[in-house]
């Protein structure tokens, strides 16, 4: 796994990675007078042709598509990869690319290093298990994604631990905490039980990245206000936890903070006391609201209790407070 460097290589001269590739080997298939296509006659919901698979792709992202049918697209194109292999498992990670795509852009978007073998990870992990996941619960498309996911992260989690070198020579510095990258901080409040998987998925796709709860909430088929309160408990569970030791961790990494900031910005402000302070009398006889009236120039006043007006006062005249 290559190491943490200081400056990332630009895409325009970075050589292509494995999802590229895939990418490019998937479109030959759908080109040409004969793409690799499929019998939509099978499967409820498609029209009843020959489809070609970039179009199958593109049907099974829309919101309308029906979960029935996304479940019985894959399990026909796992069923197919594993017993006809080359074409079909192209086909596969064809189609879910743009799933993919996603998972290794949130994983190295703030790698410093070079973020290839992250890709690999994820390719490879999505295959893996196209060999083993079981057909028949739903949301297969899903659980294959979160198999990329994992095996993305494993290798993520190896390259910051890995040492840095310094110079002059090959020296080490000590292994970096994974504490800095916002992703592994969920995905270690899921390892100790403070999230879900789900919440975890939430936080990260409506804070971390450009989601909106009313999208995430649609393409999950959950109400919107649900979603809502779902995430703000599950920030709140997160924030205590960031709070009790987490931090601590690494307090020198600059990026240690990010999550635990972008999750205070979006707590809620603490309850205002339902009504306004209230003074007793001496003897405890009758509750009062205490209301003084503000002046401007009264020796109270002003900044600090210096008693001066900004208006008519000089910067030479303004008393010093101690």
């Amino acid at each position: 796994m290559a190491t943490q460097t200081a400056f990332r290589r630009r895409r325009s001269e970075a050589a292509p990675n494995s999802l590229d590739i895939a990418r490019d080997t998937f479109t030959l298939l759908v080109t040409g007078p004969h793409p690799v296509s499929l019998n939509g006659r099978l499967f409820t919901g498609l029209p009843d042709e020959e489809i070609p698979l970039d179009e199958v792709r593109d049907r099974l992202l829309a919101r309308r598509c029906p979960q029935a049918t996304r479940d019985a697209v894959w399990a026909h194109l796992v069923l197919r990869s594993r017993t006809e292999g080359a074409t079909w498992t192209v086909a596969a990670v064809g189609v879910a690319l743009p799933a993919l795509t996603s998972v290794a852009a949130i994983l190295s978007n703030r790698f410093a290093g070079d973020p290839a073998d992250v890709h690999a990870e994820v390719l490879r992990g999505f295959l893996a298990a196209l060999s083993t996941i079981d057909l028949r619960p739903p949301r297969i498309m899903l659980r294959l994604r979160w198999a990329a996911y994992r095996s993305g992260y494993d290798a993520l989690a190896e390259a910051l631990a890995s040492p840095t070198p310094v110079a002059p020579g090959f020296r080490s510095t000590p292994p970096h905490a994974p504490w800095g990258h916002p992703d592994l901080v969920l995905a270690r409040a899921v390892a100790d039980g403070v999230l879900t998987e789900t919440e975890a998925a939430l936080i990260g796709a409506t804070r971390l990245e450009e989601v909106s709860v009313a999208d995430w909430a649609a393409r999950h088929q959950a109400g919107e206000w649900a979603v809502y309160k779902a995430r703000k408990r599950a920030e709140r569970r997160l924030a205590a936890y960031l709070r009790e030791g987490a931090v601590e961790t690494d307090p020198t990494d600059p990026l240690v903070d990010q999550v635990a900031t972008a999750v205070a910005l979006a707590s809620p402000p603490r309850e205002m006391p339902q009504s306004s302070p209230s003074v007793f009398t001496a003897d405890g006889d009758a509750k009062r609201k205490v209301r003084g009236r503000v002046s401007k120039t009264d020796a109270d006043s002003g900044v600090q209790g210096c008693g001066t007006n900004p208006r008519s006062a000089r910067t030479s005249e303004v008393t010093q407070c101690a």
